[in-house]
């Protein structure tokens, strides 16, 4: 019998997190403004950050509940400093029945980190520079003529709440805000962590999840480099908490991953962890309750399904 461990073994084909308790943008003061996606209604435990839920530094670190035509859809913790979030969380819920396959093309922002006056609604990335986000711009260069504007060629934008586990369009919509991306290897993307991000949809979220439920976290530790303005991470690490159907009782497990390239040529496994060794390597404790295990990861795959 394989374990999960082994079908996350994925070959490559193609912060230290800092949590602050969620404070409206929506830009709030308390957790329960959108604490419906963390397991339990707790959120993230960080030692040195947020001893016993307090926020060390509320100037510097931003908590949004992003919100989309009006509905919140997940939480960021945003780095205004370093201009990329130290983590999304969400609620895996699977994909609607008739839900548009596709990947939307405007990139928006969260207009309250400029304005506490502004709306709740994110809005398009219409500036080239913003002083506590970044814009689109951020992640383009230009050519030698000055006109060409391109991608990064070594960065692309890494989702950390990503668009193919969105449930429906608007909700795809709403993973498409800079306040939700970092600059990740574009081998790095494409490679281990895209492979990793399908094999726990395909198979555990989908396919041994009850009624397709999960919650999710997923967050980047930030480096000593920037590209333009912005941090571009060291490691970027996701873990889950659901009930399983098959097994009848809650699991859990993580991944991480360094950002650097990738050789196609020499395939990269990225690892199923548990919860604990998760929080021994990077103090991040990401779901302090007593449900989701800590110490186990996911036997007795049968075929395709737990």
């Amino acid at each position: 019998m394989a374990s999960l461990k082994t079908w996350c073994l994925l070959p490559l084909s193609v912060l230290i997190l800092q949590f602050i308790t969620p404070t409206e943008t929506e830009v709030v003061a308390t957790v329960s403004k959108c604490n419906d996606f963390f397991f339990e209604n707790v959120p993230p435990q960080i030692k040195s950050i947020m001893p016993n839920g307090k926020i060390m530094n509320r100037v510097r670190f931003k908590v949004i509940c992003q919100t989309y035509e009006n509905d919140k859809r997940f939480v960021t913790v945003y780095d205004i400093t370093n201009k990329i979030p130290v983590f999304s969380a969400y609620k895996y819920k699977g994909a609607k029945e008739g839900a548009k396959e596709g990947r939307p093309k405007e990139w928006k922002i969260e207009p309250q980190l400029e304005n506490s006056k502004k709306g709740p609604n994110m809005e398009d990335s219409e500036k080239d520079e913003y002083t506590n986000q970044a814009s689109d711009k951020d992640y383009r260069w230009e050519d030698k003529t000055g006109k060409k504007i391109k991608e990064y060629k070594n960065f692309n934008r890494g989702h950390l709440f990503p668009s193919s586990y969105a449930s429906d369009e608007n909700d795809k919509e709403s993973t498409f805000t800079l306040t939700n991306i970092v600059p990740q290897s574009i081998t790095f993307n494409s490679g281990s962590w895209g492979e990793m991000e399908k094999c726990v949809k395909k198979k555990i979220l989908d396919n041994s999840c009850l009624n397709k439920e999960a919650f999710v976290v997923t967050g980047a530790i930030p480096s000593n480099n920037k590209t333009g303005k912005i941090n571009i991470p060291s490691v970027l690490w996701s873990a889950f908490c659901c009930y399983s159907a098959k097994l009848k009782r809650t699991v859990a497990g993580a991944h991480w991953g360094d950002n650097i390239a990738e050789d196609p040529k020499q395939p990269k496994q990225l690892k199923m962890k548990t919860l604990e060794e998760l929080k021994e390597q990077f103090h991040i404790d990401v779901f302090p309750g007593k449900e989701c295990p800590r110490e186990e990861i996911i036997e007795d795959l049968d075929g395709e399904e737990l």
